[in-house]
């Protein structure tokens, strides 16, 4: 890229950028804690209801790597201002949904939205940010997803029960849509442009990079998948399936057991609150100690019986929990991003590594949301043994990483 590069002010670009997948987020979790009343609308199974929240991972399963080209191709601010505008359009075709068919058909395009976001959001940061700020940057920008669930869980509710489905749309539309205009008026490429270009000689190399890449798949495969970066990968994998499957289906349970959807919402994602100071805890000790694994098995050991928890006990014990999983289980989140880059064997291998830990979580969410309805046809006990017995998993296979060096 010809020119100066023109970084911008760190924490005003970490916000501004949070806020947006925090909007794009609420998209996605605007359902679990309405999701009875949603069922009933639409005269939807607990089968066919559970396809509203996973279409968004099936979406992430299939766009990841690709999005990963176009924001190199087409500029990460603007492929996040697409997001914005994709989420605000899903949004907007599902407050006109007359069917169950049309809401999923909504939500997937809502879920292309999320790919873009989630993958051009870590790339903004390295854009416009500094490079002695960007573990700041990361660590704030880390709380987007667990804030959007928090917020959508809380929020829908009230929202719900006050404006109904028609008008609950449409202030999630708004919100998005407001949140991506401040983005796309405050991050100014080179300080004059509002679009972000990329030169011809750069889209070039792009083109060029792709047609290698794909000619060397097999020696690339070969390079980024050791050991440590699959147990890594499988840990993340674990991690997504139990984080889904409580977000999903604990509102549901907790409402089963006499509660009310909004406090139903709020214990439900609880630990997405408490995460805003775990997740900036978790980030500095790692930084002090540079005990990366360490970290990440405790924060691990502790989410599968946290989230048994969640989906079995509506008493003081659920409260307890919560705290618990926001304070040491959700320090996962950033610990993957600073593990994981740490583990690949050849940094030159990070945007296709990058694409693939999206994908990854994208699986994970889409097991989660896929498995549980037919968990479920046991009961409630037997989804908290599911989640419980997957995030044990996960710490054991995390066990078999080996610390990586530090410069």
């Amino acid at each position: 890229m010809k020119g100066t590069r023109a970084y911008q002010n760190y924490i005003a670009v970490s916000v501004a950028l949070t806020v947006v997948g925090i909007a794009v987020a609420l998209g996605q979790f605007k359902i679990p804690s309405i999701m009875p009343a949603i069922m009933e609308r639409f005269s939807m199974d607990l089968a066919s209801a559970s396809t509203l929240m996973s279409v968004f991972t099936l979406a992430g399963i299939f766009l990841s790597l690709p999005t990963g080209f176009l924001a190199r191709r087409f500029g990460c601010k603007n492929m996040l201002v697409v997001s914005v505008l994709i989420m605000t359009g899903g949004t907007l075709i599902g407050m006109f949904a007359t069917s169950g068919s049309m809401l999923v058909a909504s939500r997937a395009i809502e879920g292309v939205a999320l790919v873009f976001c989630s993958v051009s959001g870590p790339l903004v940061l390295r854009r416009y940010v500094r490079p002695d700020k960007i573990g700041f940057a990361s660590g704030v920008w880390s709380l987007w997803f667990s804030l959007g669930s928090f917020f959508g869980g809380v929020l829908t509710p009230g929202l719900y029960e006050s404006m109904g489905f028609f008008g609950t749309w449409l202030v999630f539309a708004a919100i998005v849509f407001v949140a991506g205009f401040v983005l796309f008026v405050y991050l100014r490429p080179f300080g004059s442009r509002f679009i972000e270009k990329v030169s011809s000689e750069t889209a070039h190399e792009v083109d060029e990079e792709a047609e290698e890449e794909l000619a060397e798949s097999k020696s690339i495969v070969r390079k980024l998948f050791t050991r440590n970066v699959i147990c890594v990968l499988l840990g993340f994998l674990t991690f997504n399936i139990v984080l889904i499957s409580f977000l999903s289906f604990s509102p549901t349970f907790l409402q089963s057991e006499g509660m009310s959807p909004t406090l139903a919402g709020f214990a439900s994602t609880l630990p997405m609150l408490i995460a805003i100071v775990s997740s900036v805890l978790f980030g500095v000790i790692a930084d002090k100690t540079k005990r990366y694994k360490l970290l990440m098995v405790l924060s691990m050991v502790v989410l599968g019986p946290c989230a048994f928890v969640l989906l079995t006990n509506s008493g003081p014990a659920l409260w307890i929990a919560a705290c618990i999983l926001g304070v040491i289980g959700l320090g996962a989140p950033p610990m993957y991003l600073i593990l994981y880059p740490a583990v690949v064997p050849d940094k030159r291998l990070m945007p296709i590594a990058m694409g693939v830990l999206v994908m990854t979580q994208s699986l994970g969410q889409f097991i989660g949301t896929l498995v549980m309805p037919f968990v479920l046809e046991g009961g409630w006990m037997a989804a908290g043994i599911f989640v419980l017995v997957v995030g044990l998993a996960g710490t054991a296979i995390l066990m078999l990483v080996k610390e990586p060096t530090h410069d």
